[in-house]
């Protein structure tokens, strides 16, 4: 493992710390703001999350955060990007690489996690925007029928979401891109 890969995962897991999720996409964090009250705007959203990072103290508290590409792609009111406005504080900028949970087809209610068409490049841009960890989700409903007995087989054998995550920490790595 490099020294660089180590000191990110070190900072990442720093003892009192935690990484905040701020990987919201546009209709979750739409859905979130009408609850409130408040029109969901790309202003409206950058200034909810500069909020969040530049709340005074947050790197007390904060290892690293989890952007998702709008937010990556933001500047400050101060006209910074948001990363770096990360950065600043000694805070690790990520960035969510996955492009969302999709139906498995003759899986009613279950999902397949999607995004490995492009993520090299996806990879390469955000590390130039300052990302220096990624996340890859899966996600798996549970209920009393599921996941299924196909698709709990999936998970414990090479499943479809197992290459897809081997996949992505493979991009992260080879491309020497250190998310």
């Amino acid at each position: 493992m490099s020294h660089e890969l180590e000191s990110i995962a070190q900072t990442l897991v720093a003892e009192g710390k935690g990484v905040l999720a701020a990987d919201e996409t546009v209709p979750t964090l739409t859905r979130r703001f009408d609850t409130l009250g408040i029109q969901s705007t790309e202003q409206s959203r950058r200034a909810y999350r500069e909020m969040l990072f530049t709340a005074p103290g947050a790197a007390e508290f904060i290892s690293g955060v989890i952007l998702q590409d709008e937010t990556i792609r933001q500047r400050s009111s101060a006209g910074i990007p948001l990363a770096e406005v990360l950065a600043n504080q000694g805070i690790l900028p990520g960035i969510k690489v996955d492009t969302g949970a999709k139906p498995l087809a003759g899986f009613p209610d279950e999902t397949v996690t999607e995004g490995l068409d492009g993520l090299r490049d996806r990879l390469s841009e955000y590390y130039g925007m300052g990302a220096r960890f990624a996340k890859w989700r899966a996600v798996i409903h549970v209920t009393e029928a599921l996941p299924s007995p196909p698709a709990s087989a999936r998970m414990r054998m090479p499943s479809r979401d197992m290459p897809r995550s081997a996949r992505n920490s493979t991009s992260c790595r080879s491309s020497s891109r250190k998310c």
